[in-house]
Parts: C-alpha cells; sequence; structure tokens
C-alpha cells in the first residue's frame, strides 16, 4: 500500500477547503494517490448533516457553516490541529466505522506520548481525558473530534485536536451534540504548546495507524 501524500497548508477557510475535499473526492480515479491535508482554521463552527439546529446556542459573529460530514456541530479555530484524511477506502480494505478508529488510536497514541492518558467512548466518537476535581470526583472531557464522509468508497473529512486554542466558543454549541460536555486542550494538559511539534506527532501515528 503505497504511503499517502502529506500536504501542510497553513490557516485554511473553511468553506474554500470543504469544497476542495468534494472535488477531489469527485474527480480521483483509481489510481490516485491518498492524501492526508494538516491545516488550522479561522474561528467557524461546523454542523454535520443531521446537525440539530438547538445544539447551536449562542454563535454570535463566528459563522455557522453546514457541511456533509458525519456528526452534529463543532467548533475550529487557530490552536488546533485539523487533519482531513482523503482516502480510498476500497483500496484499503476497510470501512468507515475501522477508519473512525483508527483516527482515535492515532490521537489516543499521540497523546500518550505526552503522557496524557485518553481513551475512546462507544457510544459517542472522539478521544476524551478525565478531568480531575479536588476531593476526588472526575469529569470526563472531550480533547479531540471526528466527523467523515465516504463517497464512493472514498472518505474525507477527518479529525480535529485540541492544542492550544481559545475554547470560549465551544461554550456556545453543545459540542458534537453533547449537552454539558466541556472541551479540554493538550497545552493546559501539560503537552506541547507548538501546534507544528503536535502536527509532526500526528502525522507520524497517523501513518502507523492507516
Amino acid at each position: 500500500m503505497s504511503i499517502p501524500l502529506v500536504r501542510q497548508l497553513g490557516l485554511c477557510d473553511y468553506a474554500d477547503t470543504y469544497s476542495r475535499m468534494r472535488d477531489f473526492t469527485a474527480a480521483r480515479g483509481a489510481e490516485a494517490a491518498d492524501e492526508l491535508w494538516f491545516l488550522e482554521h479561522p474561528p467557524v463552527f461546523t454542523q454535520g448533516q443531521a446537525g440539530r439546529a438547538e445544539h447551536v446556542l449562542a454563535p454570535g459573529a463566528i459563522p455557522v457553516v453546514q457541511s456533509n460530514r458525519g456528526g452534529q456541530v463543532t467548533y475550529h479555530g487557530p490552536g488546533q490541529a485539523v487533519v482531513y484524511v482523503l482516502l480510498d477506502l476500497q483500496r484499503r480494505g476497510y470501512g468507515a466505522r475501522e477508519l473512525v478508529r483508527r483516527l482515535e488510536r492515532t490521537m489516543i497514541g499521540t497523546l500518550a506520548g505526552y503522557g496524557i492518558a485518553a481513551r475512546s467512548r462507544p457510544d459517542a466518537p472522539g478521544v476524551y481525558v478525565e478531568h480531575c476535581w479536588e476531593g476526588g470526583a472526575t469529569e470526563l472531557r472531550k480533547i479531540g473530534s471526528l466527523g467523515l464522509r465516504v463517497s464512493r468508497g472514498c472518505s474525507y473529512h477527518g479529525l480535529a485536536l485540541n492544542v492550544n486554542m481559545d475554547l470560549e466558543p465551544f461554550d456556545r454549541i453543545n459540542p458534537c451534540g453533547l449537552a454539558g460536555m466541556r472541551m479540554t486542550q493538550v497545552a493546559a494538559l501539560g503537552g506541547p504548546a507548538r501546534i507544528a511539534e503536535v502536527m509532526h506527532d500526528l502525522e507520524t501515528n497517523l501513518l502507523d495507524n492507516l
């Protein structure tokens, strides 16, 4: 199996990137190389295909963009590592559910390298960590999100890992449709604050997991 082409795209408008992903997937042939796009987005809320309006609480001046990925509403902004996985799943021999597991393992493995224990949930795709309060109480917080679209056996969209960003906009939504879910990020848990470092480690783990 050939290694995917990795593109480091920097800060990219969400709507433009979404259009480019759809066009790439619609035009690709059987021999087209898989690609991984590493990037950040300016502030934007994105709504999944079956997303419900009531989960968008108070967007303010931040735009809400409808997309065709799975899942509910989420937030993207500078300081969040976004990776879009444009893969021919038929050629790779696994489907969307297995890709979800591999993307979760990628984030969990990356976080483990920073000494951050994280896990997935069978009822809510993504990656979560336990926040410990004084007195021993714990709270599950979300650190990594994912959403996919598969068309003609090929995937696009992907994962988003919170690294060192303004988390306040997540308070304006029910993240991924989970009312009351609080978010956290790598830098707050003792991991690196430099997004370039986390992007590099995500790339290494993702290539190992695909």
